[in-house]
């Protein structure tokens, strides 16, 4: 599980790349036909998208494919991208429609288990400058985090990957899931209350 751990810390770096101008300058520029502007932006928001995908689905030659069909719709529709709006989340609700186009090929249910992207979900609880009996307690919270995540709902499950691993605000996850914002704040409230009991109970168990 080690590359996962380096592709949840690049995930970071990558996010705070500003070479080449920001997102929207990129996007104009894409929009010119400027291959470099591809590029830089192919960069910047690949590694999240790939990410993101592995969360869902729990494959990383699924997520790989997924992740690179979602880049190719990514640029193929750029022409009709609000510049106003944030790439982010417009780019994640492509690379949803992708996993879920797989699920129904394939015809597997959202709510399966995770698999090996349990790693991916929590390695960001690990401090790294942490001593070795700080990282064993981490190390054992991350995979109570990663069963009682396993074990919710996928329309619960993205909404914690999306709100409490990406960081996007409950607009672009609105944006992403297609549902009104209060819609996201009630299922977030609920996925979370979840959680809490499935880690009390391990707890007590």
């Amino acid at each position: 599980m080690d590359d996962v751990m380096v592709e949840s810390q690049g995930l970071a770096a990558l996010a705070g790349d500003v070479a080449g101008g920001s997102d929207q300058e990129l996007v104009d520029q894409a929009r010119a036909g400027r291959r470099e502007a591809r590029e830089t932006l192919a960069r910047r928001h690949r590694q999240a998208a790939y990410l993101l995908a592995l969360q869902m689905l729990g494959n990383r030659d699924d997520a790989m494919d997924v992740a690179q069909d979602a880049m190719l719709r990514f640029f193929t529709s750029l022409g009709s991208f609000d510049r106003e709006r944030r790439i982010q989340p417009w780019l994640f609700a492509i690379v949803r429609n992708q996993v879920r186009d797989l699920w129904r090929r394939r015809q597997r249910r959202p709510g399966e288990r995770l698999g090996e992207a349990g790693e991916a979900l929590t390695r960001h609880l690990v401090d790294p400058t942490a001593n070795p009996e700080a990282d064993l307690r981490r190390s054992e919270l991350r995979h109570r985090v990663w069963r009682a995540l396993a074990e919710l709902p996928a329309a619960k499950r993205e909404i914690v990957v999306l709100r409490d691993f990406h960081d996007l605000s409950y607009s672009d996850i609105a944006q992403v899931l297609d549902i009104p914002i209060g819609t996201v704040m009630s299922r977030l409230h609920g996925a979370r209350r979840q959680l809490r009991a499935r880690l009390g109970g391990e707890r007590h168990a």
